[in-house]
């Protein structure tokens, strides 16, 4: 209800090249925590990448809004997060819930979304600078972005599907056991 109509605006009123420099400079501010997690789960080798995505995406790719790693140097970005490491350390997923905004999760899931906030470096930094407005602008944004990019194939299914909920469970499951 709240996020498709600003989504819908998102997509008429900013070009592809605009929304995917928006998705790099948040991808970009979580690279940060997506590093932390490479280290805990003992991906060194992604860690590595990781570590110069930041670099090379924070200077060269103008604060991440080109994505310099990936389309010059081919060090493509991948996603980590508290739920996937918990599952690395052996975490079972739990039932199926559907967080309100956030969507579909699990228990270890959850947890993994809502310890970023005490996790993320970039959180912190701007937490302890007084910046709650940056923190909750960047929550929205990347909200909006993600459902911006979704929002068509969550139609398609629910066009076609039988049972909704159950195909989006089923979907949601196989993407993080996949991740």
């Amino acid at each position: 209800i709240l996020f498709r109509p600003v989504a819908e605006i998102y997509k008429t009123a900013f070009p592809k090249i605009a929304r995917d420099g928006v998705r790099n400079v948040l991808r970009n501010l979580n690279a940060p925590f997506v590093l932390i997690n490479d280290v805990l789960q003992g991906e060194m080798d992604r860690a590595w990448n990781t570590s110069r995505r930041i670099a090379i995406n924070s200077t060269i790719g103008f604060a991440g809004l080109y994505d310099a790693a990936g389309d010059i140097w081919g060090i493509n970005a991948h996603s980590e997060d508290l739920g996937q490491t918990l599952a690395v350390w052996g975490v079972g997923e739990g039932f199926y819930l559907v967080l309100p905004i956030f969507g579909p999760s699990n228990p270890r899931d959850a947890i993994g979304l809502l310890s970023k906030s005490f996790a993320d470096p970039v959180s912190q930094y701007l937490d302890h600078t007084d910046e709650k407005d940056a923190i909750l602008a960047r929550v929205l944004a990347v909200g909006i972005d993600q459902y911006s990019r979704t929002v068509d194939d969550l139609d398609r299914l629910e066009a076609t599907s039988i049972d909704y909920y159950a195909a989006v469970r089923s979907i949601y499951r196989q993407k993080r056991n996949l991740e």
